[in-house]
């Protein structure tokens, strides 16, 4: 092969190469044969010279020492020759090594997904107004009705309280003396006032250390402890419902307890759900954020102003503004408190019994610790009446 050769034009070189194929097979070449002719023909044809840089990228780099090896210059045949006139011929400059794929230009863009609201609504609102109307009916119809309402919910609350701390921890707090204890709690607070519940309250607690004595003492001490935390988070608190009923405006009491704290609620989802951007304690309840708390703030204490005026004998507005912030500060706590019992037993609801809402508990959460708050402050204002 004649080294001039490589300084003409392509054209020229294969010319070159294919005359040297017809004038006969070189001295010293490869014997000609079914082995070699077809091969080498193809071998032959012009192609680029391969300059250094590595073809591929990424982990096949690994293998390029072995590529030049077997490759043409270690051939008598004509090294490849590639037109590299444009940096885009070059695959390991122009092309990364881990191309993203393209977007299919058919395809519309995604829309950004809506916020959602977490639950069904159609059916916690549905749920909602019915609870509604039974409270409503029962506080303006029959007092002693109402407070049958309250002794029910109280049940159904420590039923699903003991029933998931058995499920998820093993804690077994007898149900039967908190359920008939709470209920006595309930009636007690209704008619003998404060006196009645603290004594019920001391009774359902000893009730509690006798009952778990029938059984082994393996767990004694965590059972009963439940046992009582229960007695004094559900009953107990919800006593403070009934001494506001005994008042002469005992029903507009009640009333406004629960439509500040229901507004308050209401407030704190729809301000969160639509503005909700710095959560409040992240920890706890994810969902909560710093703007639901404001919005919780401003409904409620303009429901107070409104309530405390209208609805509230010798009331007055600037009280109610006081009352609505204790209670958006009292819901909120008690929201995030149940929030923290569920996240330590791993459960989202406390029971399935309200469509859209969880179980009871899920709804007394608010109401439960802001009970005596509304009681304290309505005592402080306007007195027991």
């Amino acid at each position: 092969m004649n080294d001039s050769s490589w300084g003409a034009p392509p054209q020229a070189r294969q010319a070159g190469y294919w005359g040297a194929a017809e004038r006969g097979p070189v001295q010293g070449a490869a014997p000609a044969g079914p082995a070699y002719d077809a091969p080498e023909a193809q071998q032959t044809r012009p192609m680029p010279i391969v300059p250094d840089v590595p073809a591929y990228g990424g982990d096949q780099d690994d293998d390029r020492g072995a590529a030049r090896l077997s490759g043409p210059l270690f051939r008598d045949r004509p090294p490849q020759t590639r037109p590299y006139d444009t940096p885009q011929a070059r695959p390991s400059e122009a092309a990364p090594q881990n191309p993203e794929p393209m977007p299919d230009a058919s395809q519309p863009a995604p829309q950004p997904q809506k916020k959602n609201a977490g639950r069904d609504l159609g059916a916690a609102i549905g749920v909602g107004i019915g609870l509604g109307t039974v409270i409503i009916a029962s506080l303006f119809v029959v007092k002693a009705l109402f407070v049958g309402v309250v002794a029910v919910a109280v049940v159904v609350g420590l039923w699903e309280l003991t029933k998931r701390l058995d499920e998820r921890k093993g804690i077994k707090a007898p149900l039967v003396p908190l359920a008939l204890g709470g209920a006595a709690m309930v009636v007690a607070g209704y008619v003998r006032g404060a006196e009645g519940a603290w004594v019920s309250m001391a009774l359902t607690a000893l009730a509690v250390l006798v009952w778990r004595m029938t059984e082994p003492p393996e767990g004694y001490l965590k059972d009963v402890t439940a046992g009582v935390f229960a007695a004094f988070y559900v009953p107990f608190l919800a006593t403070f419902v009934a001494m506001m009923l005994t008042a002469e405006d005992g029903a507009f009491r009640v009333l406004t307890f629960l439509l500040l704290t229901v507004v308050s609620d209401t407030g704190a989802y729809a301000v969160g759900w639509r503005f909700g951007k710095h959560k409040l304690a992240p920890r706890i309840s994810p969902g909560k954020t710093r703007e639901g708390l404001l919005g919780a703030v401003s409904f409620a204490m303009v429901a107070g102003a409104l309530c405390m005026e209208f609805l509230i004998d010798d009331g007055s507005w600037w009280q109610g503004l006081l009352l609505g912030l204790a209670v958006a500060a009292s819901a909120t706590l008690g929201d995030l408190g149940e929030s923290m019992i569920k996240r330590d037993l791993g459960i989202k609801d406390m029971g399935t019994l309200l469509p859209g809402h969880g179980g009871i508990m899920d709804r007394l959460d608010s109401l439960l610790p802001t009970a005596p708050v509304v009681w304290l402050l309505l005592v402080l204002f306007v007195g027991s009446g």
